[in-house]
């Protein structure tokens, strides 16, 4: 066993190019072995790669001992407030954790009594709002949306199907003052299951458009969105509707079918290259083959069908084809149409996080979390508070959903832009492309975020947010449109 692992240390510290093709833990040693201490950075978070996703193969293949000792080594290099490598990993070994412990209910019911804490979850995406300008791009394009759908309209009603932060709607009143036709009476329902986080809103908004002299009234409703009763929105005739729904939709993808648990899978990582470089380009070398190729991991597997041993197994998102609505997500859809809104504006992740396997989601989770942490990597000091609380409470809690739960449980559906088109589409809505001014108005707030990494593309109508060239958040316009 020392022989074997005096040879993998050889091998990660001296060569440039790793050359293990797969990694048994009796080959590795002991994790307590003195050569993975002395691992450089670089070496240790490409070997973290390595280990995660040989421990990923093990969870979804049911081998519980081999996945346990890989956990083992993993846990003793991750880290949650260490380099980015070590904190990306630090959560989706926990997540493999978690998954593993579902074999054992009642063991795992008792390490996890209680769900996270709604409040500590609006915080952390309070904080993101901050550190990040993903979400403050959505309000401002989301604004700029229903404030040209609704030019000329005296009367308003805005619904906001993820409500409990009032920043988007503060925006949007003090834009409605400097109307040449001067602001309309505005109505906002908000949807949210926290009744104190809506009551807070309200009387945020209230005492702002008291302040600007907006004829205003706000509509609070507590539920969650797959029980929502759209009669409880108390549209009205004569109002011009507008229907916001920032990062919420996914979460009607989720249902009690469990024939997607568990499914095996196998796979042999590529050997990446040991050079400098962010967590997401190291994932990217993951899966170059013979150098080939330098998109993003999840751009190389949807061209790639089985490249070293990978293969997209079958995704419902991998097929335009094979769309098909569940009667959760028809229904609702449905009677959004029914509302007649004169605009709806939608952002969700722009990533495919709703396989129907372990395979699926590990990988695209991986890729589309690296490019986040890497954002906090880029622009905030790896011992604030602040980010910690993000990569935690926010990125690691969806991170878990997405890795460790199934059926009803799993409420992080991701999903790509082209697939919420065609559900839109299905369900009778006709897009409205963003515009121009709107692009503008986003670009001129990414220049005042002072990082080059963050960039805006318009495709199709929409705008795709990134960092570097991946794409992360879509947000897109709709309008209803009668049927034929």
């Amino acid at each position: 066993m020392a022989r074997a692992a005096d040879e993998v240390s050889s091998c990660v510290t001296s060569s440039p190019l790793m050359s293990f093709m797969s990694i048994s833990p009796t080959a590795l040693g002991s994790p307590y072995a003195p050569w993975l201490r002395d691992l450089k950075s670089d070496e240790r978070g490409l070997f973290l790669i390595h280990l995660l996703l040989n421990c990923a193969n093990h969870v979804a293949g049911g081998n519980l001992d081999q996945a346990n000792a890989f956990l083992e080594h993993i846990s003793l290099l991750a880290s949650p407030d260490g380099d980015t490598m070590q904190r990306i990993a630090s959560y989706f070994t926990e997540a493999l954790a978690r998954r593993l412990l579902r074999s054992w209910p009642g063991l795992y019911r008792a390490l996890n009594p209680a769900p996270s804490d709604p409040s500590a979850t609006s915080h952390a995406r309070r904080l993101f709002l901050d550190l990040c300008p993903f979400l403050r791009l959505s309000f401002l394009v989301s604004n700029q949306a229903i404030i040209e759908a609704m030019e000329g309209e005296k009367v308003v009603h805005v619904v906001d199907l993820g409500g409990s932060d009032p920043t988007q709607w503060l925006a949007l009143l003090q834009a409605l003052v400097g109307r040449p036709e001067g602001p309309p009476h505005l109505r906002i329902t908000a949807v949210g299951e926290n009744r104190d986080f809506l009551l807070q809103t309200a009387s945020v908004l209230s005492k702002e458009a008291e302040k600007l002299d907006i004829p205003f009234q706000f509509n609070a409703v507590v539920s969650k969105l797959d029980a929502l009763n759209v009669e409880n929105l108390r549209v009205k005739t004569g109002e011009a509707l507008a229907i916001s729904s920032v990062l919420q939709l996914h979460t009607l993808l989720a249902s009690d079918d469990e024939s997607s648990s568990r499914k095996p899978f196998a796979f042999t990582p590529t050997p990446p290259k040991s050079s400098a470089g962010s967590l997401s380009q190291h994932l990217q070398r993951m899966i170059q083959s013979g150098g080939g190729g330098h998109g993003t991991l999840g751009e190389l597997l949807e061209k790639e069908h089985g490249i070293n041993g990978f293969s997209p197994g079958s995704d419902s998102s991998s097929s335009p084809l094979t769309l098909s609505l569940s009667a959760k997500t028809e229904t609702f859809l449905a009677s959004l149409w029914g509302l007649s809104p004169k605009i709806m504006v939608v952002t969700e992740q722009e990533s495919n996080h709703n396989g129907p396997t372990l395979h699926d989601r590990f990988m695209e989770a991986l890729n589309f979390y690296a490019a986040l942490f890497d954002c906090l990597e880029s622009t905030v000091p790896r011992q604030s508070a602040e980010r910690a609380t993000v990569e935690k409470m926010l990125f690691g809690e969806e991170i878990k959903n997405i890795i460790a739960c199934e059926g009803s449980e799993r409420r992080e559906r991701h999903e790509k832009f082209d697939r919420w088109m065609q559900r839109l589409e299905m369900a009778g809505f006709g897009r409205v492309p963003l515009s121009y001014y709107g692009m503008v108005q986003a670009t001129r707030m990414l220049q005042g975020f002072g990082c080059e990494g963050y960039k805006i593309k318009e495709e199709n109508g929409c705008f795709l947010f990134c960092w570097q060239e991946r794409a992360l958040f879509s947000i897109s316009a709709w309008r209803f449109k009668r049927y034929d």
